[in-house]
């Protein structure tokens, strides 16, 4: 799920002006910071992308994921693997949970969390992390979309903060129309969230911000991290869906990008600090290459295997746009590199 591309709402200038002038103050907090230094082992370039042919998490019949099944977030909780999946059924975003014991084959569990309140009809494209025995699941809400934040001590019962957790930016910033695509993780005592920014020009770029509890955030002063390709290029049209992390003296980045046709490919960037990005010249952007993937590919997230590969979930779909009605189905693949 990406940004809805449409006017906004109409917004007090005034109000506007003054929180542009309170940057540090009610309309969110800024900080310059870099992230601490990536782990020295484990694989990096070049990689190269394996997936399997067919999805591994289906739409459901008649049912609340029955048009869309995308945005996978998968972690490791009481010794299984938990897939926050987002669910569409033609009108509105949920998330729902899935099971695997390896991570291939999965059951459903149903949907976990709805919309309500000043969410409308978005409650999705989330990221997770197991933090002292609790799951905290930040997701895609609201319109214009904001980024909020429940807590689970099951995985099945979530309770949300009352508010987004990461507003939108002050006036003029390259996320003042839109915050989105949460991808969390966890680096010495802080949390640090890659996220889609939206400006007033509907541009969609990548940004970061830090928090140590997972619900006060600060942005980074210089974003985005991440701009548009060139004209030509697979990712002219905008980013999103960021998935990071560190192996082999870098931060590592998946991330979706849009061409002018809206197809959506997957390129990577690395980075020696997580704040200055560069796209990884040696890695061709991953189209897909099945009937049902052919013109979709997105929504990545990671995990660091055992056997120093990457594995991948991802989603897919035959469709070519920017949000849903893409017919998407949910796929596994692997990143092979040079391990160190």
């Amino acid at each position: 799920m990406r940004c809805p591309r449409k006017s906004p709402p109409r917004v007090c200038i005034t109000c506007l002006a003054v929180c542009s002038w309170l940057v540090v103050g009610g309309c969110g907090r800024y900080a310059d910071f870099t992230l601490p230094a990536p782990d020295a082992t484990g694989p990096g370039a070049p990689f190269t992308w394996e997936a399997a042919p067919a999805p591994v998490l289906g739409r459901g019949p008649q049912a609340w994921d029955s048009v869309d099944v995308l945005n996978p977030s998968v972690i490791r909780f009481r010794g299984t693997y938990l897939n926050l999946y987002s669910g569409f059924d033609g009108k509105t975003w949920s998330t729902g949970a899935a099971t695997s014991p390896d991570g291939v084959a999965w059951t459903k569990r149903g949907r976990v969390l709805s919309p309500g309140g000043w969410e409308a009809n978005w409650a999705t494209n989330g990221s997770g992390l197991v933090e002292g025995g609790e799951i905290l699941y930040w997701y895609a809400a609201g319109d214009p979309p904001r980024i909020a934040l429940a807590r689970s001590r099951d995985g099945v019962a979530f309770t949300k903060q009352p508010e987004a957790v990461v507003p939108l930016g002050p006036r003029g910033s390259f996320d003042e129309r839109g915050v989105s695509d949460p991808y969390v993780i966890r680096r010495s005592e802080s949390f640090y969230l890659f996220y889609l920014g939206q400006d007033r020009a509907a541009r969609q770029r990548l940004g970061v911000a830090r928090s140590r509890d997972g619900v006060r955030w600060e942005k980074l002063r210089s974003n985005p991290v991440l701009e548009p390709g060139p004209p030509g290029a697979f990712d002219e049209n905008g980013l999103g869906e960021p998935a990071v992390w560190s192996s082999g003296g870098f931060y590592w980045m998946l991330y979706t990008g849009r061409d002018r046709g809206e197809h959506r490919r997957l390129g990577l960037a690395r980075s020696s600090d997580g704040v200055r990005w560069e796209r990884e010249q040696s890695f061709a952007p991953v189209s897909g290459d099945q009937a049902w993937d052919r013109q979709v590919v997105c929504d990545p997230t990671v995990e660091l295997a055992p056997d120093g590969s990457v594995r991948v979930w991802f989603g897919g779909g035959d469709v070519a746009h920017p949000v849903e009605n893409i017919h998407g189905q949910i796929g596994i693949a692997t990143l092979r590199g040079r391990n160190k």
